[in-house]
């Protein structure tokens, strides 16, 4: 670890400015809407940026750069999609979101959900949502994790269990002690550094690579495919593969996580600033990973390990210090989404369930208690079932979008679906999320169906039932008996 000791001490001195904020925080976290919501009082800077950064994870620094890295130019078809999810949650779903947010008193997504359903139904339906959130979040911040050994290890050959638990400890300190506020506060800073990065980082390798030349010789000797959009596909594959892989964008409508800024943010015009931040940050991020991804298969070949190509290139074109700065910048983007699964988490068992009510009043400890929980189960889901981070973050992603987005769609449209409507529609949509994600079912021409398919039948199910009882007359979605 001493032998690279100037990426050493900036990182900790990163880790120590984390630490303060959350110090800062802690003592403005009085209340349940204080540590779940920042008290709504988010402007679009801090809003905006905190969205991005914890929608844009690990894996778009290590994830995305490497899946460029490896697929080529096909793999940009991501891009449009995850911009217009942007879009949609902001600008089309977010007007819905933040005005049930304030007018009903809403903290949670799966309150959002659950407002039109009967008592009993609700009940059951956060019980459900609980469990999905658990199992998914436990896979999406086990990714996030195993980034956290990646980089940690990669820079100071710490091992990667060491990383790993490390990273865990660093992002649940300032989580546990300052709520929403100290995650919004970060994650601004973690937005505007992984920024900086995305930009100088890949600007040094597409000089080092030969510029425009460089990239365009190292296309032309790629195997075969490897230069096309389409990825050597054509016909049904290609138009499967480009809708599949656009499509993954619109799974933010269903994330807890993510859905929170838009709920904490103080008013319309800064929910519609916030949403132009949002998309100029993914826009700059996601054209440098994809100019680092393509860089690194002009300079390494197509040997190098995906997930490190990120590292391997900083390592060769950066001195210690700005090391240290990649490093602090993949921790932030580790953080960043972390930070905000584990207080979604959170808030799912001490608020939607009602535990922190049923023991005394005590919400903030509840939910602190339920985030160390959530780390846990994480840390040994990260060291006793590996994956690629890619891959492990992807099913989670699709998972949740599938199981709440259907949901947020129709509150959106203006339909007002009661309980068995929302429980239908959630059950089908991750149902369908994890058979498309062990092989029950076929993906399809280019894999679409494992990214659309289960919003689909989602969605075809909750009108099923909403059908079923009888109630277009009322102009509202599985009204009928109120459950």
């Amino acid at each position: 670890m001493l032998q690279n000791l100037p990426a050493l001490i900036t990182l900790l001195v990163y880790s120590a400015v984390l630490f303060g904020v959350g110090l800062w925080a802690a003592q403005r976290a009085k209340s349940q809407e204080d540590f779940l919501l920042g008290g709504r009082s988010l402007g679009p800077w801090v809003a905006g940026l905190a969205y991005a950064a914890s929608s844009s994870s690990a894996w778009v620094l290590l994830g995305f750069s490497g899946f460029v890295y490896i697929a080529g130019p096909s793999a940009l078809w991501m891009v449009p999609g995850i911009i217009a999810g942007y879009a949609a949650v902001w600008l089309w779903a977010g007007g819905t979101l933040q005005g049930a947010s304030r007018d009903e008193d809403q903290l949670t997504l799966t309150e959002f959900m659950t407002q039109h359903a009967h008592p009993g139904s609700a009940r059951l339906i956060r019980i459900v949502a609980s469990v999905l959130i658990a199992i998914c979040f436990s896979f999406y911040v086990a990714g996030q994790f195993q980034g956290a050994g990646t980089a940690i290890n990669d820079l100071f050959q710490t091992g990667f269990v060491p990383g790993v638990v490390i990273g865990a400890l660093v992002i649940l300190v300032y989580v546990f002690l300052g709520g929403f506020l100290a995650v919004s506060l970060t994650d601004t800073i973690q937005g505007l550094l992984m920024a900086f990065v995305a930009v100088l980082l890949p600007a040094l390798a597409f000089l080092e690579a030969g510029g425009v030349a460089g990239l365009s010789q190292a296309l032309a000797e790629a195997p075969e495919g490897y230069g096309s959009v389409f990825g050597n596909r054509a016909g049904w594959a290609a138009t499967g593969f480009v809708l599949g892989l656009s499509a993954t964008g619109f799974g933010a409508l269903g994330q807890p996580h993510l859905v929170a800024w838009i709920m904490a943010t103080r008013d319309t015009s800064a929910r519609v600033k916030g949403a132009i931040v949002a998309m100029s940050w993914a826009g700059l991020v996601f054209a440098g990973m994809a100019v680092l991804g393509l860089s690194g298969r002009a300079l390494l070949g197509g040997d190098a390990a995906p997930e490190s190509v990120f590292f391997t290139l900083a390592e060769d074109l950066l001195p210690s210090v700005f090391a240290g700065i990649v490093a602090a910048a993949t921790l932030s983007a580790i953080m960043s989404t972390v930070d905000s699964q584990l207080l979604v988490a959170g808030g799912a068992v001490s608020h939607d369930l009602g535990l922190g009510k049923a023991l005394g009043g005590r919400e903030v400890l509840v939910s602190r208690l339920a985030i160390v929980g959530v780390c846990i189960a994480a840390v040994l889901l990260t060291l006793l079932a590996p994956s690629s981070i890619f891959q492990r973050i992807l099913f989670a992603w699709v998972a949740l979008g599938a199981a709440f987005g259907p949901i947020v769609v129709a509150r959106t449209l203006g339909f007002k679906p009661r309980g068995r409507t929302v429980l239908a529609g959630m059950v089908t949509g991750f149902g369908l999320a994890v058979a498309y994600e062990v092989g029950w079912i076929g993906a399809g021409p280019g894999a679409m169906w494992k990214t659309i398919a289960p919003w689909i039948g989602a969605g075809f199910v909750m009108f099923l039932v909403a059908a079923t009882r009888k109630t277009r007359a009322t102009g509202e979605l599985g009204v009928g008996e109120g459950r």
